[in-house]
């Protein structure tokens, strides 16, 4: 069975590559980071601080934060305690509880487990923070997704400008500096390249040729 396990730094692209390649293989793409936003939003919708370790567990052993998803024409569909929770995840205070809960043990313990059972049932693409590492350490083809931090920033702020929103350069490159270290830094499963995975900079690559970049290495797994 095909699996395919790529990890990499907030703002690297990986959900956006990883869609288009699981689309070009005909395979599902499960974002892992999707789930860990999902519970991070269940835990602010909570009333819950996310820093506070204690309140977050209970809440997880209660079943108050169930996550799950489900695929839509191939796309993923996210849900928490039954509800759909895809559009709401991508906010910028999601992404900040999900960084906070993601380094509980907890909380990673009862994702890994749904997420190693997810990609037992068909050829997936995974991508994280821990895939190659922790989540699917045997896969046959490991990618760690990076790029510089000034890159990714850059990226972002064009993200939020063609939205219409406001952007400052500055702050969001210290905010990608800071989720940086505390992914790495963490205590429980912290990011980092595994060994066996092959290293994808895409600072100086366009979408379609990071895309490429992948499909090459795919191919040259022979699987």
């Amino acid at each position: 069975m095909l699996s395919i396990a790529i990890d990499g730094p907030v703002g690297a692209g990986k959900s956006s590559v990883a869609d288009e390649v699981a689309r070009r293989l005909g395979i599902l793409h499960l974002d892992t980071g999707a789930m860990y936003r999902a519970v991070g939003l269940a835990v602010t919708d909570a009333g819950i601080d996310p820093a506070d370790a204690g309140a977050v567990a209970a809440l997880c052993e209660k079943g108050g934060a169930h996550v799950d998803v489900r695929y839509e024409n191939g796309r993923q569909i996210t849900l928490v305690n039954g509800r759909d929770v895809t559009g709401r995840i991508r906010t910028q205070e999601a992404g900040t509880a999900a960084s906070q809960v993601s380094k509980l043990p907890q909380v990673r313990r009862m994702l890994v487990r749904r997420q190693q059972e997810l990609a037992k049932q068909q050829p997936m693409l995974v991508d994280g923070r821990d895939i190659c590492t922790v989540v699917l350490p045997d896969a046959p083809v490991k990618i760690y997704l990076t790029a510089s931090a000034e890159a990714r920033a850059l990226r972002r702020m064009k993200q939020l400008e063609e939205k219409g929103g406001q952007a400052d350069y500055d702050a969001i490159l210290t905010e990608v500096n800071a989720r940086d270290h505390q992914d790495m830094s963490r205590a429980v499963d912290p990011l980092r390249q595994a060994e066996d995975a092959t290293l994808v900079d895409s600072s100086d690559l366009d979408f379609e040729q990071t895309v490429q970049a992948v499909l090459r290495l795919v191919e040259a797994a022979h699987v």
